[in-house]
């Protein structure tokens, strides 16, 4: 794991950095996995390579944030790339594999609503896909409303956004 980090670190190949985050998020299948990537650091890492300009590496990345956000210590970490999470799930192309890997990251996030408030900006782009998106992303979005929406804090927002 510790390799795969430093690879990670070290290369600019974008399908040798997909393959490592493939292998990562692979990994973080395994609870024991989940805590060594923290504690090698490696969540930030992972989390940097979502200013990567590669669809496929920022889709691993997700892909591997979801994977090791099981951990609520973890979580803890990853709740610092919400927002970046939130503006890669607006820009990204309508329905596409990297909006996707985002909204799947977004409804782990918020099972608990310990970071529904970095999620509130958020708000209309959610609905938007939820009236624009195929009944995948309709079906991944609804996740994150209907969690957002079991926090009585959330309902004003919920209830005041613009679409």
């Amino acid at each position: 794991l510790q390799k795969l980090i430093h690879l990670l670190q070290a290369t600019d190949d974008p399908l040798i950095q997909e393959q490592a985050l493939i292998t990562l998020s692979n990994s973080a299948a395994f609870s024991v996995n989940q805590d060594i990537i923290r504690n090698l650091d490696g969540l930030s890492v992972i989390g940097g390579m979502l200013s990567n300009c590669i669809p496929k590496v920022k889709e691993k990345a997700l892909n591997a944030l979801n994977n090791l956000s099981m951990n609520i210590k973890n979580q803890e970490e990853i709740q610092e790339f919400i927002a970046q999470v939130c503006r890669t799930v607006e820009s990204a192309p309508l329905n596409s594999d990297v909006q996707l890997a985002g909204l799947r990251l977004l409804t782990n996030m918020s099972v608990t609503s310990d970071y529904h408030q970095k999620m509130i900006n958020s708000i209309p782009c959610f609905l938007h896909l939820l009236s624009e998106g195929t009944e995948r992303t309709q079906i991944q979005v609804l996740k994150v409303l209907v969690n957002l929406s079991a926090n009585s804090a959330m309902t004003s927002h919920l209830l005041r956004a613009q679409v």
